[in-house]
C-alpha cells in the first residue's frame, strides 16, 4: 500500500510538472548578430488572460530563466510589454504566470504642463524631451521642434522638480522685487533654481527656435518645408513605469492650397532607450507627399551623418551656450522603412535671421508619404557628459539602432 500511495503521489508530482496551462512561455529570438540587453518587446494581454484563464482582477508576474521577476507595464493598447536580453543570434525564454508582482522603480514618465503654457514634457532613465502647446502659440512664440533636456547622475525621474523650480510663483515674486533693487542677488536667485543650470543632474541647453528641433516630422511639397505649429490637443495614453504615450493633434496644415490637412502623431518612449519611436498620419491629404524628419544645425559645417542606405542621420550639436560648459548635445533618427534621400540643407542667408532665429539649417532624411498610411521613425538625443561620450560611439549607437528597428525582435507566445 506504501509502494502505491508514492507511486500515485510520484505521477502526480510529474504531472504537475508538465502541466504548463498556468504558465505563458514567451520566447524572444534576435535575427542580428549583436546582442541587445534590455529592450522592451510586447505580449498581448489578451493571449495571455485566455491561456492562463484569469479573472479580471487577477494580477501576473514576469519572470526571467533565473524565475527572478522581470518588470513590466500593461499599456494603453492592452500590451504586456518588459525588458528582454538576446545574445547575438541567439534567444531568451520568459515566463507569465498568475502572481503577485514586486513594486517596479518608474523609469518612464511625463506630464501635461498647464502652469508652462502647455508643454508636454516626458523623459526616461536617460534622457528628457518636451513638446509645446497651444498658449505657447498664442504668445506668438514660434517653436515648432522637439526640444531636448539632459540628464546624468540619476536614473530617477528628474523633470517634475526641474519646472517645479523654474515656475515656484513665490521665487519668481521675489527675483521681480530683487531685480528692482539687487540685479545681482536677483540673477543669483534665478540661477539657483532654473532648469537652464546644470543642479547635478543635467539640465535644458538644446535651443529649438523656429525649427524643427530635434527630429520633429514635417510634410515637404515641392520641396518646402510646412512647419507644423504647437499641438492642438493631447492625450497621455501611458505614464509609466516603462513606457510613456502621448496622443498629438495639431491645428490643418496649408498642403498646396488645401488646409483641411490634419496630422496626427503618437510617441512612445521607453526605459532605457535614447529614441523615441513616433507614428504620424496626415487625415486629408489628397496625393504622395514627401515627408522629412529633421534636426536643427547651429553651426554651417557641423559634424553631420546623413546615411539614407542604413537608415539614420545625426549631428553633434554644440548647445546653446557653448561658452558655458554645457558640453556637446549628439541628436539623432533612425528609420524602419527606406529613407530615399538624406542631407544637409542650409537656409538662404535671409531666412536664417529673418525666420529661423539664427539657425543654419536641417539635416534631412526625407520619404514619401502615401495617404492613409503611417509615418514611422524614431528621433532622440543623448549627452556627452552622460553614458555616450563621443560622437564616434554616438554614431555607432544610431547605426546599430536602425538595424534593430529594421530587423526587430521576434516574439513567439505558447
Amino acid at each position: 500500500m506504501k509502494k502505491l500511495f508514492l507511486l500515485v503521489a510520484t505521477v502526480l508530482f510529474c504531472f504537475a510538472c508538465t502541466n504548463t496551462k498556468d504558465v505563458v512561455t514567451v520566447t524572444v529570438s534576435n535575427p542580428l548578430a549583436m546582442e541587445r540587453p534590455n529592450e522592451i518587446v510586447e505580449v498581448a494581454m489578451d493571449d495571455i488572460a485566455n491561456q492562463l484563464k484569469l479573472a479580471d482582477t487577477a494580477q501576473i508576474v514576469v519572470l526571467n530563466a533565473d524565475g527572478q521577476q522581470v518588470p513590466y507595464q500593461i499599456t494603453y493598447d492592452e500590451k504586456v510589454i518588459f525588458p528582454a536580453s538576446v545574445a547575438a543570434n541567439g534567444t531568451a525564454t520568459y515566463t507569465i504566470q498568475a502572481g503577485t508582482p514586486e513594486a517596479f522603480a518608474v523609469k518612464t514618465c511625463g506630464r501635461y504642463y498647464p502652469e508652462r503654457v502647455d508643454d508636454v514634457a516626458w523623459e526616461n532613465d536617460l534622457v528628457a524631451f518636451r513638446t509645446y502647446g497651444p498658449a505657447l502659440q498664442k504668445t506668438g512664440e514660434r517653436a515648432f521642434g522637439y526640444d531636448v533636456w539632459t540628464k546624468y547622475n540619476t536614473t530617477e525621474p528628474v523633470v517634475e522638480a526641474r519646472y517645479a523650480g523654474e515656475l515656484n510663483p513665490e521665487t519668481k515674486a521675489k527675483i521681480a522685487e530683487l531685480k528692482k533693487t539687487d540685479p545681482k542677488a536677483a540673477q543669483e536667485l534665478y540661477k539657483s533654481v532654473s532648469y537652464h543650470v546644470d543642479h547635478g543632474n543635467g539640465l535644458d541647453c538644446y535651443k529649438v527656435g523656429p525649427t524643427l528641433g530635434g527630429g520633429t516630422a514635417a510634410l515637404m511639397p515641392d520641396g518646402e518645408i510646412v512647419y507644423p505649429y504647437c499641438y492642438a490637443t493631447q492625450d497621455i495614453l501611458d505614464n509609466g513605469p516603462l513606457r510613456f504615450t502621448v496622443k498629438l493633434v495639431y491645428n490643418p496644415l496649408n498642403i498646396k492650397g488645401d488646409s483641411t490637412v490634419i496630422e496626427t502623431r503618437v510617441i512612445t518612449l521607453d526605459a532605457g532607450s535614447h529614441l523615441n519611436k513616433t507614428v504620424v498620419a496626415y487625415d486629408n491629404l489628397k496625393e504622395t507627399t514627401p515627408v522629412a524628419a529633421g534636426i536643427v544645425l547651429h553651426e554651417p559645417d557641423g559634424a553631420v551623418v546623413a546615411d539614407a542606405a542604413n537608415g539614420y542621420i545625426t549631428y553633434v550639436d554644440p548647445t546653446d551656450n557653448v561658452n558655458n560648459n554645457n558640453g556637446k548635445i549628439f541628436v539623432g533618427a533612425a528609420f524602419p522603412a527606406t529613407v530615399k534621400e538624406a542631407k544637409s540643407l542650409l537656409f538662404p542667408e535671409k531666412e536664417k535671421n529673418e525666420l529661423r532665429g539664427g539657425a543654419d539649417g536641417h539635416v534631412l532624411a526625407i520619404s514619401d508619404y502615401e495617404p492613409g498610411a503611417e509615418y514611422v521613425y524614431y528621433w532622440g538625443a543623448a549627452w556627452d557628459k552622460a553614458d555616450i561620450k563621443t560622437p564616434e560611439a554616438w554614431n555607432e549607437y544610431m547605426a546599430n539602432y536602425a538595424q534593430k528597428v529594421r530587423n526587430p525582435l521576434t516574439v513567439t507566445v505558447k
